[in-house]
């Protein structure tokens, strides 16, 4: 079982702009760890510090060539637009078309604190955008119209109360 529990939309953390990481050390990399251990068990290809209330500029990922982590990272350039349907571990169950840079630059330091420069097309594109996004305290239902994130705000909080009046055990998706 994994050690941190994802933070569901409502929580504080994920409206937060994160802090720089100022130390690369043998604690962060066991946070990134724990952190892929959550991210994987969820399921999911990214996983945000602050997804699992932790306010640092890190995430990790792993699009399907094994795990890694991106510190401190910013976006320098972007081009063009793709619309794709997304979904997002802090919002179980739910996804929606989001409009995003098609390709983006992203520079970083990794977890051995080397400087790194990734170049990034469609769905690795937007992997690093979204997480970025929570880092900067922003989530898919800033990028909806306003009766988008109302339905969605319904259907959530239906989950939750359709899961407090079940009793324990229930788990939702």
């Amino acid at each position: 079982m994994a050690r941190y529990d994802i933070r569901i939309f409502g929580d504080p953390v994920l409206k937060r702009v994160a802090d720089e990481v100022t130390d690369i050390d043998g604690a962060l990399v066991d946070t990134c760890n724990d952190m892929l251990d959550a991210m994987y068990e969820a399921p999911g290809i990214g996983l945000a510090a602050p997804q699992v209330g932790i306010g640092k500029r890190f995430f990790v990922y792993d699009f399907g060539e094994g795990p890694a982590v991106l510190i401190n990272p910013e976006i320098r350039e972007s081009d063009g637009l793709w619309e794709y349907e997304e979904g997002c571990l802090s919002i179980p169950g739910l996804s929606f078309n989001i409009v995003r840079p098609k390709t983006i630059h992203i520079v970083a330091y990794d977890i051995d604190g080397e400087e790194i420069s990734i170049e990034a097309d469609e769905l690795e594109s937007r992997l690093y955008q979204h997480e970025l996004d929570h880092l900067n305290g922003k989530l898919m239902f800033d990028y909806l119209e306003e009766d988008q994130v109302k339905e969605a705000k319904r259907v959530l909080r239906e989950r939750t109360m359709t899961a407090e009046s079940s009793g324990p055990g229930l788990q939702l998706p």
